[in-house]
């Protein structure tokens, strides 16, 4: 699915817009071709399953209105395949974009934090789009490595453990 920079570019303009609207704090990030990784937390506790809904439920809209307004040579597939994804589910959907759930893992050490982040990262390495994890653009790794991550508002945590590359 975010394949198609203007996509990509929608994922990262609602991650902005929570980090600076709804509290939403960023400690690292990896857009993936079909998938998205997050660290986050929010700066008041139970917010986080809100504002995730949100942040999904704004990139949907989005992406609806960028595949239907703007050139794009998988239209029809992409619709079909959605509207195909939101018949197999109980709630009668028209539309399923996101897989149901969020996968979410309490990270509740630092060395837990890091190997996370450390997998994140290492996604796109492990993918072979990329040698290095920081020339993944819409990832946080360069923003840990060089301080050149097109997200600015990513707060990097101290390092316990180096990058694992």
């Amino acid at each position: 699915m975010f394949t198609r920079n203007n996509h990509k570019k929608a994922v990262v303009d609602s991650l902005r817009y929570c980090i600076k609207n709804k509290g939403l704090n960023v400690y690292a990030y990896c857009l993936m071709t079909n998938h998205l990784h997050l660290v986050v937390n929010c700066d008041e506790p139970f917010q986080l399953a809100d504002t995730i809904r949100d942040f999904k439920r704004h990139i949907v809209k989005k992406v609806f209105f960028q595949i239907i307004n703007e050139p794009e040579s998988r239209r029809e597939w992409m619709l079909n395949m959605f509207q195909k994804n939101g018949e197999t589910y109980k709630s009668n959907e028209s539309f399923k974009f996101w897989k149901t759930g969020n996968h979410a893992i309490e990270l509740f050490t630092e060395k837990f934090v890091w190997e996370k982040i450390n997998y994140i990262h290492n996604n796109p390495v492990q993918e072979d789009f990329v040698i290095n994890p920081e020339d993944w653009k819409y990832s946080s790794a360069s923003n840990y490595i060089n301080d050149t991550g097109i997200l600015k508002e990513v707060y990097c945590l101290p390092p316990m453990l180096r990058m694992i590359r």
